[in-house]
């Protein structure tokens, strides 16, 4: 769970005073002036990590070439020249077999995402912001401050009227229990991964690989059991359960798939991303607690990858890269989105105000990693020399921002927050449109946690702009605290899925947002 730019004259638990302060002004901090090499040095030793691939095709393709230009007078000299020079020859083989043999061992098999669904959920469980706060006045747990915090939060929030709390807290009181927090997890699960099967043609058996996150919700038998025992997956599949990883889960969930379609071959895997609300209301005054009850909404996604080589005529997308930054060291980070009771015993989700800036940190190292991975070779020369002429002669240059423009089409970053947003599209100079498909699925949606990634690539598709060899970068924030980004290629141009999450309501969007 993640959200920044919220700060409170109360941030206590008591009933002071009625004076609230929605602080906008806090903003990340500026990353690119304290880049820290060694993340620039692991960027590259990812690069040089492929460098055998790297060389290896450009001279088998020069080899081929040569090869395809030779008439048959020169394929007979070059016969007779080899038929006196045996030692030449099995060294040459030798070389070329054990070339082949490295390259074909240590090669990555490329990732194919077949597709993807999102969960929508039905109309009856709209919380438009009037009945939000009437509900909140309601349970009688609330004074008057809180009330008129979570109303300045809704306000300024850039959520819409049409996202979606669960069942049990449309009840008055609300009613949260096991029972109802599971009725959720299978209602938003099941729903994703029954469009996916639906819209694939996948038989759940055909599952090799299942991996699910929920943040706070982690049930025995597990959230990943459930699907197992819903679909009668087979009894030899790779299941994992994610729990507390927070909002950049969904993108770590698909770097363990991409790792276990590494060993296992030619076998589909299944990534589940979801948040559940229904036992984490908090029923609190603590305000720090209480932003979580204003952003954060039902939603959930379900997204199947492969290995099989014939899968590639119909996947949507091949996985490029991921790169994970982790800042749980850091005893400031670590806390910054932590779970705890309050004075009063009532847990929650409390948020630091130290939040934007450690978000910051983490961006910066985690860009500055996969910099070198995407950014064309004169932005990296140009960022590079910039940097070093700081570092060794401590000159006030100012560091070269490279433009992600130029190595990414399309931008999905996690609608975490609206100040999120903001101080992403200011500090990587993005344009409107870059940050679009994120803006309006906070609108719509509100913060659906590590699905809502996927509900903005789903905006992008719904609106026609994915063309073939696009390139996509889906950035995530998350408790711990981390930084995870995917990159992806299109495929081809790609058109979005029967049964999308904006399918009937696409061409409303964009809306205007009020400041």
């Amino acid at each position: 769970m993640n959200q920044g730019g919220v700060a409170t004259t109360n941030g206590g638990s008591g009933s002071g005073s009625v004076g609230v302060r929605i602080q906008q002004s806090r903003s990340l901090p500026d990353f690119l002036q304290s880049v820290n090499l060694k993340y620039v040095k692991l960027g590259y030793h990812y690069l040089i990590s492929n460098l055998l691939t790297l060389c290896f095709i450009p001279a088998i393709a020069a080899l081929s070439i040569q090869v395809s230009q030779m008439n048959l007078d020169d394929l007979r000299q070059l016969w007779l020249h080899l038929q006196y020079n045996l030692v030449s020859i099995i060294i040459c083989s030798a070389i070329l077999v054990f070339g082949l043999t490295v390259y074909i061992m240590t090669r990555p098999r490329p990732v194919y995402l077949v597709d993807y669904s999102c969960y929508r959920p039905p109309d009856h469980l709209k919380a438009p912001y009037g009945r939000f706060l009437e509900h909140s006045r309601l349970t009688g747990d609330f004074d008057e401050s809180s009330l008129e915090f979570q109303r300045k939060i809704l306000e300024r929030s850039g959520l819409g009227e049409e996202t979606y709390v669960p069942k049990a807290m449309h009840s008055i009181p609300p009613t949260p229990s096991m029972a109802a927090a599971r009725e959720e997890a299978e209602e938003v699960m099941f729903g994703a991964l029954d469009t996916l099967f639906r819209n694939t043609n996948v038989s759940p058996k055909d599952i090799g690989i299942l991996v699910v996150n929920c943040s706070l919700f982690n049930p025995t038998p597990s959230l990943s059991a459930m699907i197992v025992n819903k679909y009668k997956l087979r009894g030899n599949i790779r299941s994992f359960n994610l729990g507390g990883m927070g909002c950049s889960a969904g993108v770590i969930a698909v770097d363990l798939a991409k790792d276990l379609l590494q060993v296992h071959r030619n076998t589909y895997a299944v990534v589940v991303s979801t948040e559940n609300i229904t036992q984490n209301w908090y029923f609190g005054n603590n305000k720090s607690m209480l932003i979580p009850n204003c952003l954060f909404r039902v939603g959930g996604s379900a997204v199947l990858l492969s290995n099989k080589s014939n899968d590639r005529r119909r996947a949507k997308y091949k996985l490029i890269h991921v790169v994970r930054t982790h800042r749980g060291a850091d005893d400031k980070a670590f806390r910054c989105v932590y779970q705890e009771q309050d004075d009063a015993g009532k847990t929650g989700v409390s948020l630091s105000k130290d939040l934007m800036a450690i978000a910051g940190g983490a961006l910066k190292t985690n860009i500055t990693t996969l910099g070198p991975l995407v950014l064309p070779i004169s932005e990296q020369l140009l960022f590079f020399t910039t940097l070093v002429v700081k570092k060794l002669f401590n000159a006030s240059v100012k560091p070269y921002i490279p433009d992600f423009k130029l190595a990414f089409d399309h931008f999905c970053i996690h609608a975490g927050g609206r100040a999120v947003i903001d101080e992403l599209e200011k500090n990587l100079q993005l344009l409107p449109i870059h940050v679009e498909a994120s803006r309006m699925t906070l609108h719509r949606f509100g913060n659906t946690s590590s699905s809502s990634i996927w509900y903005e690539l789903a905006y992008i598709e719904a609106k026609g702009r994915i063309r073939n060899r696009n390139r996509i970068w889906q950035i995530a924030f998350g408790s711990g605290f981390k930084c995870n980004s995917a990159v992806w290629q299109a495929l081809r141009n790609v058109k979005p899925s029967s049964n999308g999450p904006w399918e009937d309501c696409i061409d409303k969007y964009p809306v205007k947002i009020s400041s």
